[in-house]
């Protein structure tokens, strides 16, 4: 005998699915984390190969920009708040796109940064800064989490299991537009605080950053990287407030390599 549910049931439920979907942060909803590090390493490969939307660049043809890039996201690795550590890959590379101010994470821990960004930047604290946002984006599965969001269990699963290579390319696609919620944008501004305090890093490095997009968004002309992150001006009073709660230290790094770095890109 099948039963009628009425309202109040039905709202019942509805409230009992956001509370399941909220209660934990720490992991996508449905997928488990070996089935997240495939969909990252199935991503990646779709990355490699559209170089039309992602010109990667070749570790062969510049080993010393990525040995230097790598150096410092070691040093973001070897905090003992990253979650995942062992258990992700943890790849970076370098897209080659001069005019994009961005970078992002898929899930498992592969990093893309554009070359845009790099320039833009002012000191290696804000790089690291960022490298540490994104990082945050993978090792707390938000990535993972809002392309479930997005596309949906089942159809998740079926790019795992490798029968939807068409959704593959699409999701692919979207990366560099994936859009994070407000709560998990500033999750990883502070997340990224406490990665740097492990580290010589300027631990508010991302706040220099965002203060930068801030004063040249008051000039005219607001960075792209704004359109899909909330207020930047929030965002460095909220890095600031957790480097003052850690404690750890907010002195410029700053080598004077970084002006040789930039100089290694095309």
């Amino acid at each position: 005998m099948i039963k009628k549910i009425t309202p109040v049931y039905c709202l019942f439920f509805v409230f009992l699915g956001f509370v399941i979907a909220s209660c934990d942060n720490d992991k996508p909803l449905f997928i488990s984390l070996e089935q997240e590090i495939e969909l990252g390493r199935q991503l990646d490969s779709a990355i490699l190969a559209d170089p039309a939307q992602y010109p990667v660049m070749s570790r062969s043809q510049y080993p010393e920009a990525y040995s230097y890039l790598e150096n410092i996201f070691e040093d973001i690795l070897s905090s003992d708040a990253i979650r995942y550590r062992q258990e992700f890959p943890w790849e970076i590379k370098l897209i080659r796109n001069d005019s994009t101010l961005n970078a992002f994470a898929t899930p498992g821990g592969y990093i893309y940064v554009y070359t845009g960004l790099i320039k833009y930047l002012d000191q290696e604290d804000d790089l690291a800064g960022v490298l540490g946002h994104e990082a945050a984006h993978a090792d707390l599965r938000h990535s993972a989490r809002m392309i479930e969001r997005q596309y949906g269990i089942s159809v998740v699963l079926s790019v795992i299991l490798g029968q939807n290579a068409a959704v593959l390319t699409q999701i692919a696609g979207g990366l560099v537009g994936l859009e994070f919620s407000r709560d998990f944008e500033t999750e990883a501004d502070r997340q990224s605080v406490e990665y740097l305090a492990d580290t010589e890093y300027n631990c508010a490095g991302a706040g220099s950053f965002f203060q930068k997009l801030t004063d040249e968004g008051q000039s005219g002309g607001v960075p792209e990287f704004l359109s899909t992150h909330p207020n930047p001006t929030n965002r460095v009073e909220n890095i600031a407030e957790k480097a003052q709660d850690v404690g750890c230290s907010t002195a410029p790094l700053n080598p004077p390599s970084y002006q040789d770095f930039k100089s290694m890109l095309p």
